[in-house]
């Protein structure tokens, strides 16, 4: 996929980050669409279907977080990329961020360059439009790679991008335990720097909707998948 056949949708209640984000992305090829509040951010998106959304944190009548789990609840947009883009860097907010559904999450003031870069590193697997056909069953848990769909226990699990790769490579060899530096590196990339608390987040979450004695913790090291 080229950067012309990529969408993204900017929301800021803030009209000179529309302006200057939306500026230097546009500048890379991309196509941008822009809403002040997280109300039309909705509709656009439902609309547009973008690859990857930046999403404003404190934004009047509906704030970030409202709209990202909203975002999520939208079957057609299950894959779209959601990152923060807020002047907030308290832990507290980013691990909301994360329980809401985003994928990353980046402070700022940031650099133009900086951040056509982490939006780049976002967007790598959208680049060739290739993914590696596989289907891999571990008990009652089918996981489709192609199709980004996770089946338990016959229900069909909905799971945002971050937690479907991280229990896609956790499950890509059950037993084995992933250091923390390895799965920050698989499943977020050197590019994007995200908080401390981002795996465990991750991993409550895939607990609560897969069942908590699959994942194990190993402490001081890591995460494993038992059958």
């Amino acid at each position: 996929m080229n950067e012309k056949d990529i969408k993204i949708l900017l929301v800021d209640d803030e009209p000179d980050i529309l302006e200057i984000v939306g500026y230097n992305l546009s500048n890379e090829g991309y196509q941008v669409f822009t809403a002040e509040n997280g109300i039309k951010a909705i509709k656009k998106a439902k609309k547009e279907k973008p690859q990857l959304i930046i999403l404003d944190l404190m934004m009047p009548d509906m704030d970030g977080i409202e709209t990202c789990e909203n975002i999520r609840n939208i079957p057609e947009l299950n894959n779209t990329v959601i990152t923060f883009l807020t002047a907030r860097g308290e832990d507290y907010s980013q691990v909301a961020g994360f329980d809401a559904g985003a994928d990353d999450y980046i402070t700022k003031p940031i650099k133009p360059k900086l951040l056509v870069s982490k939006v780049k590193a976002l967007l790598r697997r959208f680049k060739d439009d290739e993914v590696e056909e596989a289907v891999v069953k571990i008990g009652q848990l089918i996981i489709n790679r192609e199709a980004y769909k996770v089946t338990y226990k016959n229900k069909d699990i909905v799971l945002p991008r971050k937690e479907f790769e991280l229990l896609s490579l956790l499950t890509s060899k059950p037993g084995k335990v992933f250091k923390r530096e390895e799965i920050l590196d698989k499943v977020w990339g050197n590019e994007v720097v995200v908080g401390g608390r981002t795996i465990d987040v991750h991993i409550r979450k895939l607990r609560e909707k897969i069942g908590d004695t699959s994942f194990k913790t190993v402490k001081g090291v890591g995460y494993k998948f038992i059958d």
